[in-house]
């Protein structure tokens, strides 16, 4: 792209859960089985790749949230799909948009991981992404055998060990290995295939991978920390940040700590997109926008509130004085640093009571745009000229209505001011966030 140009936007789409917000299911017009509706999920992908959207993303989790059973039965996100069976049925009928995928290094082996995002990027000519995570939900521990939660900065160092004996799997061929030969019988040829032979701390893998090397190389990387071990790992590791800063304030801090350690790491800064999440209701006015959100807003209950805000403190708040501040003496947990230094921030700042401060919670508490596509496209050319993020994971109010918003009334708007693609420049995921194909380390 040509430096006259302007820079333009990378934009995601959040979809699992269709929506983050816990009230989305319940609004007006809203599809309440979305999550788990192959012909809507169809319908969803379909109008993203026609908008140019960069990619689908499906978060995942390997337990029914931890939240009491009063809570949990209000839960929209009780059941959906595994992603790799839905990325690749939903490869099938798509051509372009990229398919990515939450997998788990801490109770998963990287044998599995890297068989199924190889098995995607060959299923989907090159459009799978791993969102490489360590886990907080302290539940998924018990399903896999273990009475307690593997520690933070444990999960962490086996996590940067994971990624590199799947990158190192990945290629275990090199491009051109598959002579495929019919008249000597040579199927591949054996110089240029690599055993991996891994003994490390925490990861033993022979190798080699039983699978030909991904189109695009590797899959792309995603990486979803804000911890100290969680950015350091996106620098050495991401080639996009799903993350969750928020305002364009602490934003532009995390944009330029991760780039700066991303130099550190001897990395091109360009080969890492920052991508907050940002949850964008879309109205004729502003006005109308915001009542839009209190509608939404309403459809939280109290006791699903309450149980959201127990899970980022990682203590029972259900004891609380609803009505009073938040305690100030929270007992020591192993729950994720981030969320929980952020929920106490934001009662602090705003001065929340504990029932207003759980309904942000209980809703959607993170980064949002509320308003018409030209102020809401006014806020995200912002944050790309000012050096708050390379563009947006779009998380939508509810669907299929906010979702439509945001690809028939703000992708145009975008495109108008050049901010926004109107066609893919590409077939790749890759292509699509101008990222390098990785050399094979093993096959110059």
């Amino acid at each position: 792209m040509s430096n006259s140009q302007p820079k333009q936007l990378h934009l995601t789409a959040f979809m699992r859960p269709v929506s983050l917000h816990t009230g989305a299911w319940r609004y007006p017009g809203a599809y309440p089985d979305a999550n788990f509706n192959l012909n809507h999920l169809k319908s969803f992908i379909q109008k993203l790749e026609k908008a140019k959207f960069d990619a689908f993303f499906m978060a995942d989790h390997l337990a029914v949230l931890n939240m009491p059973v009063e809570a949990l039965k209000r839960s929209q996100t009780v059941t959906s799909f595994e992603p790799f069976t839905l990325l690749s049925a939903l490869s099938q009928v798509t051509e372009k948009i990229g398919l990515a995928a939450t997998a788990s290094t801490t109770y998963d082996e990287p044998y599995h991981i890297a068989r199924r995002f190889a098995s995607l990027d060959h299923l989907s000519s090159g459009r799978a992404a791993w969102n490489i995570v360590t886990t907080g939900n302290p539940e998924s521990a018990k399903n896999f055998g273990l009475d307690e939660h593997v520690e933070h900065g444990e999960r962490y160092k086996r996590a940067r060990e994971f990624y590199d004996v799947v990158t190192g799997l990945w290629d275990s061929f090199a491009d051109d290995a598959f002579i495929r030969d019919q008249e000597s019988g040579i199927f591949f040829d054996p110089e240029r295939l690599h055993v991996l032979d891994h003994k490390g701390e925490h990861l033993k893998v022979r190798g080699p991978l039983n699978i030909a090397r991904p189109v695009q190389g590797w899959p792309v990387i995603v990486q979803a920390g804000q911890s100290e071990p969680g950015k350091q790992l996106a620098a050495e590791t991401a080639e996009a940040v799903f993350c969750s800063p928020r305002d364009i304030e602490s934003a532009k801090a995390l944009y330029a700590d991760i780039k700066g350690r991303a130099v550190a790491a001897g990395r091109d800064p360009s080969h890492l997109k920052i991508l907050p999440a940002a949850l964008i209701i879309i109205g004729d006015t502003v006005e109308e926008a915001k009542q839009k959100r209190l509608q939404l807003d309403s459809r939280v209950h109290y006791d699903s509130a309450i149980a959201s805000l127990s899970i980022v403190l990682g203590t029972d708040a259900s004891g609380f004085d609803p009505d009073g501040p938040l305690p100030t003496d929270l007992p020591e947990t192993n729950a994720s640093k981030t969320g929980r230094e952020g929920a106490v921030k934001l009662a602090k700042e705003e001065n929340l009571t504990v029932r207003q401060l759980a309904q942000r919670y209980g809703g959607y508490a993170g980064l949002a745009f509320v308003g018409t596509p030209e102020t809401v496209a006014d806020e995200l050319g912002a944050w790309l000229e000012q050096g708050a993020s390379d563009g947006f994971t779009v998380t939508f109010p509810f669907v299929p209505q906010g979702l439509d918003d945001v690809v028939e009334r703000l992708v145009p708007e975008l495109q108008r001011r050049g901010l926004f693609r109107k066609e893919y420049e590409g077939t790749t995921l890759r292509e699509h966030l101008g990222l390098p194909r990785p050399k094979n380390r093993f096959f110059p």
